[in-house]
């Protein structure tokens, strides 16, 4: 129902009845979201482990504050781990998603 959630800590029957957008759901028509193109143009997909946890948050983070800082996108996407090099590219690419609106 719009709300950013990490599947791990929900369950199944708590969605019943509720509209479910997973990252497979981002895309129109084929066309990536502008937060899946974002990842990509900015490097932001490293091994793609967390990907769809990091784009689903990002895009959560965008719906309730367009603009964020740097510091409010790290805060953002708090919780979310990346086993690879670090969040550099992900922040940047979160960063370009919100200066493309």
């Amino acid at each position: 129902n719009g709300e950013a959630v990490k599947s791990c800590t929900i369950l199944a029957v708590q969605a019943d009845g509720a509209s479910v957008t997973t990252i497979e759901g981002l895309a129109r028509d084929g066309v990536m979201h502008p937060m899946q193109q974002a990842f990509m143009e900015n490097h932001g997909l490293q091994c793609g482990y967390c990907t769809p946890g990091m784009v689903m948050a990002a895009v959560g983070l965008l719906n309730e504050n367009p603009k964020p800082t740097e510091e409010q996108v790290r805060l953002g996407l708090e919780g979310n781990l990346c086993r690879c090099t670090g969040y550099h590219n992900i922040v940047k690419s979160v960063l370009a998603a919100a200066s493309a609106k």
